[in-house]
């Protein structure tokens, strides 16, 4: 993941642009569980236990549990570790996978970033043995930590492949361009996708090396390779997931300053980060020499979106047309794809242009597919009736949300948006580090029609601040700029 700063600033440019650009989109999104609403939700997981429970995780530090019904009124606390995770920005509690005995051991691992000195760590931890819905937070035993030099570029994904083994990604250490060169560099953890055996530790350590990893016993030069590594030279593989049909290990890996690109991770595969970004050459700019590298199936231009979420390959039942392709969107721009790949040829489809921050995807017991957005809620993909130019707004029935004025503005802000029926309205402002700086309307009743709400911002610094309207299962977000 990007900064939040950086996350936000380029989506000021990405909301202004998207909502020229025409859109072949023919899903919509909806809201999963109206009733539910979380904190930066960045992974969403299911222990497949039969329970038909679904666990989010909030970057902070907090895990939480509900019931898969889309009436389920509210979710519990299911371990809260605040007090030992470093959040902000790129760092937080990022990833989730349940044992797969989580039924008889009430196993599960987390990822997370912890202070002084700053580093990832993985642990295990372990259910509550009388509550099912809680877990014990005095269980954690670590199984491994990795020193981070730099506060971006964490990764963060935990699961469980199906040979059993736990696959853990590593960005490069962070800061811009790989300064420390860590994504060719075997002799660390940075920078690779990890594999490890958490059921049969060696002697001294929490977990165990699988005996087939790529790496293990090999030459790797004076400095030698850590053997724990699957896959190397990866930047920040933001999101990682097995087909649950064909076994394949999918990956979506930010990009640098031009390209985000979608790899599918094979054993011992060098993904040619900083030597390349996407398929070009960023170290030296040209002329590099890509021998040995593996390239991406797919990757798409800064034009259409600024750092890749990796998704899933879908196998649920609700959407039959998506059955085989992998899923993925753009945090900046919000845009979401389905790429059809056969092996050998890859082609990209549009599928939704919400303009959501979508920080992660998970699916439930049953492979259906949801999304983990920044504004707080869970969506997933609907077939949509209506394939005719969206607009650039995110779900909604005909709701939108006006360019305020006068903008830059010195003082007082009008707001204009029009409701197409009458909906509880949430108008709120946030400046460019996500913080919430005003809350003009909450849950107001209103009626269908043109509205506009005004804005006294004289008390706030002058800068870029977003005003964000949520009006039942519609939500959009446009810039303004205060000037002093």
């Amino acid at each position: 993941m990007p900064t939040r700063l950086t996350w936000v600033v380029v989506a000021v440019v990405s909301l202004l642009a998207a909502s020229c650009q025409p859109s072949s989109a023919q899903h919509d999104l909806e809201v999963a569980f109206p009733n539910l609403e979380f904190s930066d939700p960045v992974d969403l997981q299911s222990p497949r236990d039969g329970t038909n429970r679904l666990f989010v995780v909030e970057q902070a530090g907090v895990i939480k549990v509900f019931e898969n019904d889309p009436q389920v009124p509210s979710a519990e606390v299911f371990l809260d570790i605040q007090n030992r995770v470093l959040s902000g920005g790129e760092q937080g509690l990022l990833g989730l996978a349940f044992h797969p005995d989580f039924m008889s051991n009430g196993y599960f691992y987390v990822d997370y970033t912890a202070a002084n000195p700053s580093r990832t760590i993985i642990a295990r931890y372990q259910v509550d043995t009388d509550d099912p819905d809680q877990a014990d937070a005095e269980s954690e035993q670590v199984l491994l930590e990795v020193e981070q030099p730099f506060s971006n570029h964490n990764a963060g994904q935990i699961q469980f492949g199906p040979d059993g083994y736990l696959y853990v990604t590593l960005g490069d250490g962070g800061a811009g361009g790989d300064p420390e060169e860590n994504g060719q560099d075997r002799s660390t953890l940075l920078g690779s996708i990890l594999r490890i055996d958490v059921d049969n530790p060696s002697e001294g350590q929490h977990y165990g090396i699988p005996a087939d990893n790529p790496f293990v016993g090999a030459d790797c030069g004076p400095a030698g390779c850590r053997e724990e590594i699957y896959a190397y030279g990866l930047r920040n593989p933001w999101r990682i997931s097995f087909d649950p049909e064909t076994g394949a290990l999918w990956a979506g890996d930010v990009g640098q300053n031009a390209y985000e690109e979608i790899d599918i991770i094979e054993k011992g595969g060098n993904y040619g980060w900083n030597t390349m970004e996407g398929t070009h050459c960023f170290d030296p700019s040209s002329g590099c020499d890509q021998s040995g590298l593996a390239l991406p199936v797919w990757e798409y231009p800064h034009s259409q979106g600024q750092s890749i979420t990796g998704g899933y390959v879908y196998r649920g039942n609700r959407l039959p047309d998506l059955v085989g392709k992998y899923v993925y969107a753009d945090f900046v721009s919000g845009r979401i794809w389905a790429l059809t790949y056969d092996g050998t040829d890859a082609e990209t489809t549009e599928l939704v242009n919400s303009n959501l921050n979508i920080a992660s995807f998970g699916v439930d017991a049953n492979d259906e597919l949801y999304l983990c957005a920044f504004d707080g809620k869970i969506y997933r993909l609907a077939s949509s009736a209506n394939t005719g130019a969206d607009d650039g707004s995110s779900p909604g029935e005909g709701h939108s949300l006006g360019a305020s004025y006068p903008n830059p503005s010195r003082q007082a802000v009008h707001i204009p948006f029009t409701l197409a029926q009458p909906a509880p309205v949430t108008l709120m402002v946030f400046d460019v580090l996500g913080r919430k700086r005003a809350t003009l309307l909450e849950d107001a009743l209103l009626p269908a029609g043109p509205h506009a709400v005004t804005w006294t911002a004289q008390k706030l610094p002058a800068g870029v601040y977003l005003y964000r309207i949520e009006a039942g299962a519609f939500s959009q977000t446009r810039p303004v700029t205060l000037v002093r």
